[in-house]
Formats: structure tokens, C-alpha cells, sequence
């Protein structure tokens, strides 16, 4: 009944600054971009006059891959709470790379907040295989995660 993951949406505060990060800190692909506004949005959302900017960006051309939603309330400021992993709620979205050094040192590079640098980690007891990753915050603060399969 439910298929693949269609989008991952995102809220943040300033969309083209969100724009900006994902496609050319991160290399996504920008799709464009859409005005949601009328009575269907307000209904969406239960919020009367609501706007919203949408946006659109991938990293693959490969189909069935999701792509990442930028959201910006056009109607009204937006509420910025801390991102914790241990906050119930989506923790992270996890971005896959061949090379999480050189994405580590570009991010470095553009001053992006990394929690920490890449770490190894081996879950091939458990079925997963082994692993580089780290957790970096866009420029709402919302975490990310770089991993790359070994």
C-alpha cells in the first residue's frame, strides 16, 4: 500500500540560503521551485493564509531516489529549536558519498558546523558492513549525516 519515500521536506528559515548550502556546498541538483498558497495549502497545513516557497534539489538521477524539499513559510517567522539526536523525532538525513574525506575537507572549507570528523564503524556482525560517517548541521542547524559504505 505505501511505496518509496517520495521527498524528505525540510522547514527552514531562509529558502534561498537553504538553496545556496545544498547545491553548492553539497553538490545536489536544483529542480526548481513552487508557491503553495490558497485553500488546499491552508487546509495541508491548518493554518489560514498560509504561503509557502518550495524547492526542490536531488543528488541522484537515478529513479526512485527522494529528494530533498526545502520549505519556507512565506506567511510568518518560523521557529528554530536546537536539533538534538536524542530529541524524538526525524534525528537526521543521511546523504551518501564515495569519497567522505573530500566531502569532510569541503565542508571544512565552508566553515560548515561538523559535529565530529569521519568515523569508522564495522557492523558486519550484525548483517551491515562497514562504514565512514559524521553528523554536520546546515545553516538552520539542522543535522545531517555523510556516510560512506566500505
Amino acid at each position: 500500500m505505501t511505496g518509496q519515500i517520495y521527498h524528505v521536506g525540510l522547514t527552514v528559515s531562509d529558502i534561498d540560503r537553504s538553496i545556496a548550502f545544498y547545491r553548492d556546498v553539497l553538490g545536489l541538483t536544483f529542480r526548481g521551485e513552487i508557491l503553495m498558497e490558497g485553500p488546499e495549502t491552508e487546509a495541508m497545513f491548518q493554518r489560514k493564509n498560509c504561503r509557502a516557497r518550495v524547492a526542490y534539489l536531488n543528488g541522484s538521477e537515478k529513479i526512485g531516489m527522494p529528494s530533498v524539499e526545502l520549505i519556507q513559510f512565506t506567511d510568518a517567522e518560523s521557529t528554530q529549536l536546537p536539533s538534538d539526536l536524542f530529541t524524538t523525532s526525524v534525528s537526521e538525513l543521511c546523504f551518501y558519498t564515495e569519497d567522505i574525506e573530500a566531502v569532510y575537507q569541503r565542508l571544512q572549507e565552508h566553515q560548515v558546523d561538523c559535529l565530529s570528523a569521519p568515523q569508522s564503524f564495522d557492523f558486519t556482525a550484525g548483517g551491515f558492513g562497514k562504514s565512514k560517517a559524521f553528523y554536520f548541521r546546515d545553516p538552520d542547524g539542522i543535522i545531517l549525516e555523510m556516510m560512506q559504505p566500505l
